[in-house]
């Protein structure tokens, strides 16, 4: 993106119009007559009038003194700079009025925003009509969105422009498209020489046949995303920005595969020519080459896999489709939470095949999965599977002698050398099924929910605090149907998979599983985290600090703690320290099985208050269990040994990073923490980084003093709504409470300038009223005022300077709002009241009134104010 900016008031429309007219006419040497411009034709309802400033400047373009100014200025003694004035006018024919939708420019919810007026490039020509397409926005920040979502003016304006370097780059090369420019050509030649389509032809739509030249365009646009983004440290993976990052990479694979045919590995070949063509703007590619190529491949390695099931799963249930059947909603959500294919990816795929999906469907599979992570952002257990073993099915296995589940293949992982982890293989067979109710079932289908026992898994089943696996299982030697595994639960030793059949499985049927591994892999860094968390704590609070529980998940980890006191900030900042610490030291982490009877003495174990099994699993951070559990051993006091089932990282170095984002008391003496991890971690400290910067903003506009009450009010807003972000921020909670007593701060300061400056104002303004109003019984008037606060101060101060007066005084406000005040005299009341004097006149503007007998206020909206006045008027003169 370029552009020019303006945040100090340097220059406003005049100039950054003339500058962008000259820079393409001139120096481009654009031809005029193929550029259009666009201006804000005003939005009534917000009372904001059309921008005839920037249609007449447009319109009036000559010779600019002005931007000479602006430029000698800015570059007084650029001996190459030769100002050049302006030959002709934008054509009125060719200046168009807009609404709000196209020509107003807003930054988000709430914040700066403005009027813009574009400047469009016509791609026709002359022959035929016009085809526009965008090339410069110049967006003038005149106003703050409120919270409220009125508009108020800026103290200063200022400039933000933005062109296209692409979309500019096709006009000067005289192209209709992007990819038919330089930026892109390297790239498309290089993937035609690397793959077995035909040329780029620059086809669209049902001219490009099999999507071949959508597919160059895809991967050419993905790759060099992709390489830009790893470059500047965003890489695939489960959450937020990754997860796009992953889907993006998906996608590429999957057009660079399918549709262009080239060979695997291929699409990390690419990543070289974009590092050539960019590099020397982005010279964060040229060092980060080698890294780049190697994440391409290994992700291009372990989706080429998933893709080709994938493929499979759905040429199967298209072929049990009619003609009319939507695409199931429940198959294409397994094929992209259990194969990773992207529900966009699945509808394009179906679209070349004419099939449509059942959107309705997917969107309601969607927001059950919203709630499920919603539940987990709360670090919440999960609620329990709809199925499980009750007393009587377990006796009944017993009775029938049925083992309980072997699931040692849990943990059955392993770390490559490049840092990946490789998830063994379970082949399994099904020795009971279950219905919903809990009734043993032969068989289930047709998208039934049913119960699985299987004699061997190598899923986790929830239990020490950790959520169970999930993923999905195929019947041995059917490779095309997916049977998804909702979770699992284990009774009595038997884990009990809750299963999705969209066909047939049977007793006795072979499975092979496969568990999610990016969520298996997010519950292990968890839980690892989780025992450095304990450490940490006991490190920094001392050796009596206890674990109350805990839940983790892959999105964030809960930790309860008991504590004779609630952390400070400090030693919370601490805690994170030390485990950050041990993450950035990389330590192996060991686990064995041992004797139970040989963890009972070890000085500094920990474990929970609860019955462990015999042998019994033990976890330990940067010391072999057998070094920790040695006679002599003093390890558990320095470091983390724990008792635990659960399935860990064997180097702690892929946790990344923690971050507490949360703290509360749940009873005395019990605090509950939250914490996430990696990529989370950093982006909750940028959080926080960002608002400690809006903070010290603020500080130092407090600091600087002010006269103007609109101003302060601005001011005081903006620290209740950062106050408000702070509060529910995801960011490092020590960090929240050192900004939460800085804001407090600054709003009783804020709150007692406004004060101040009100009362000033009032002053003023009760003198200019009581100048013109001769005592009497009541007034009734209109005055400026910037709050309602200001408006009752002034009828307050005219009350006290006329004490036997009554007095009412509207504010008109924009767009058509107006405020209300009102007092009444003692010795009028109850006869004559404010709160029905104020409800009188509000309702006659269509609002509302509040108050007591002795003074109120209120608020509605008109367009007749003088007709407001005779109303308040006429109902004092009744009263009186």
């Amino acid at each position: 993106m370029l552009g020019n900016w303006a945040f100090g008031g340097e220059y406003f429309k005049e100039e950054a119009c003339s500058m962008a007219w000259e820079l393409l006419t001139q120096v481009y040497r654009i031809p005029q007559d193929r550029l259009w411009v666009t201006y804000f034709d005003g939005n009534p309802l917000e009372g904001l009038a059309p921008d005839y400033e920037s249609r007449d400047i447009w319109l009036g373009l000559g010779i600019h003194k002005c931007l000479a100014q602006v430029l000698s200025q800015t570059i007084p003694k650029d001996p190459k700079l030769k100002l050049a004035g302006h030959s002709s006018r934008v054509p009125s024919t060719q200046v168009l009025p807009f609404g709000p939708l196209e020509n107003f420019w807003e930054m988000g919810e709430t914040g700066p925003c403005g009027p813009c007026t574009e400047i469009h490039y016509d791609l026709s020509g002359g022959v035929g009509p016009p085809q526009l397409v965008e090339l410069w926005n110049l967006v003038f920040m005149q106003y703050n969105r409120e919270a409220d979502r009125s508009l108020q003016p800026l103290p200063q304006h200022h400039v933000d422009t933005g062109m296209g370097l692409e979309r500019l780059v096709a006009v000067l090369q005289n192209t209709h498209s992007t990819y038919d420019t330089d930026l892109f050509s390297p790239l498309l030649t290089a993937i035609h020489q690397g793959c077995r389509a035909p040329p780029y032809r620059g086809r669209i739509g049902v001219a490009d046949e099999g999507h071949v030249d959508m597919a160059y365009r895809v991967v050419a646009d993905h790759i060099r995303t992709l390489s830009i983004c790893m470059a500047d440290g965003v890489y695939p993976g489960m959450s937020g920005a990754s997860l796009v990052l992953r889907q993006i990479l998906r996608r590429a694979i999957r057009f660079s595969s399918e549709v262009l045919q080239a060979p695997p590995g291929f699409l990390s070949s690419l990543v070289p020519v974009v590092v050539e063509m960019l590099g020397d703007a982005y010279p964060e590619l040229q060092k980060n080459t080698a890294q780049i190529i190697s994440l391409v491949t290994e992700e291009e390695n372990a989706f080429l896999s998933s893709l080709e099931r994938g493929r499979w799963v759905i040429e199967r249930t298209l072929q049990k489709l009619g003609p009319s059947d939507l695409f199931p909603a429940e198959i294409a959500w397994s094929l992209s939470g259990n194969l990773g294919l992207p529900l966009d990816l699945v509808g394009l795929m179906l679209e070349e095949k004419s099939v449509q999906l059942d959107s309705a469907g997917v969107q309601q599979l969607a927001q059950e999965e919203a709630q499920r992570r919603s539940q987990a952002q709360q670090a919440k257990p999960a609620e329990k599977l709809e199925l499980c073993l009750d007393v009587h099915a377990l006796g009944h296995l017993q009775k029938q002698r049925v083992p309980p589940t072997d699931d040692s293949s849990k943990y059955n992982y392993s770390l490559l050398p490049n840092g990946c982890y490789e998830f063994g293989a379970c082949e399994a067979e099904i020795i009971r099924l279950y219905s919903l109710d809990g009734v043993a079932i032969g068989s289930a289908g047709g998208g039934q929910r049913c119960g699985l026992l299987l004699d061997k898994t190598s899923f986790y089943a929830e239990q020490g605090g950790q959520s169970s696996d999930r993923g999905y299982l195929i019947r041995k030697g059917q490779q095309d149907v997916l049977f998804p595994v909702i979770g699992a639960q284990t009774y009595g030793g038997f884990i009990l998979h809750e299963v999705i059949a969209p066909e047939t499985l049977k007793v006795g049927d072979q499975v092979q599983l496969y568990v999610d591994e990016e969520w298996r892999l997010g519950c292990m860094k968890k839980h690892t985290a989780t025992h450095l968390l304990s450490w940490a704590l006991r490190q920094e609070l001392g050796p009596d600090v206890e674990q109350c529980g805990s839940h983790l998940s892959p999105e964030r980890l809960r930790f309860d703690v008991a504590t004779l006191a609630p952390l400070t900030s400090k030693q919370l900042q601490a805690v994170e320290e030390a485990v950050r610490e041990a993450v950035g030291r990389d330590e192996p982490v060991y686990m064995a099985e041992v004797a139970l009877e040989l963890t009972t003495r070890v000085p500094g174990l920990r474990s929970l208050d609860e019955i462990y099994p015999d042998p019994v699993r033990v976890v330990s951070v940067g010391v072999p269990v057998a070094s920790a559990l040695a006679p002599a051993s003093q390890a558990a006091l320095h470091t983390s040994v724990e008792l635990c089932c659960g399935t860990h990282l064997l180097r702690t170095g892929a946790i990344g990073d923690l971050t507490i984002i949360g703290e509360r008391p749940l009873s005395k003496g019990i605090i509950r923490l939250v914490a996430v991890t990696g990529e989370q971690a950093q982006q909750a400290r940028d959080v926080g980084q960002n608002l400690a910067q809006e903070v010290e903003a603020a500080a130092a506009r407090m600091s600087q003093g002010n006269q103007d009450v609109r101003e302060a009010q601005r001011l005081s807003k903006d620290v209740g709504r950062l106050s408000d972000t702070v509060d529910t921020a995801v960011m490092p909670q020590w960090q929240r409470r050192e900004l939460q007593a800085v804001l407090k701060k600054l709003q009783r300061r804020a709150n007692t300038a406004i004060r101040k400056l009100e009362i000033g104002l009032a002053t003023a303004k009760t003198q200019e009223l009581l100048e013109r109003h001769p005592v009497g019984p009541f007034i009734v008037d209109t005055v400026p005022a910037e709050s309602l606060s200001l408006l009752v101060k002034v009828v307050k101060q005219l009350c006290e300077q006329v004490p036997g007066t009554s007095v009412l005084l509207l504010s008109p406000q924009t767009p058509g709002k107006v405020l209300c005040a009102c007092q009444v005299a003692q010795d009028a009341v109850p006869t004559f009241t404010a709160e029905t004097w104020a409800s009188v006149v509000c309702s006659h503007m269509g609002g509302k009134a509040w108050g007591s007998q002795v003074v109120a206020q209120g608020a509605g909206h008109t367009g007749d104010v003088e007709a407001v006045l005779n109303v308040a008027r006429s109902f004092a003169l009744n009263q009186l």
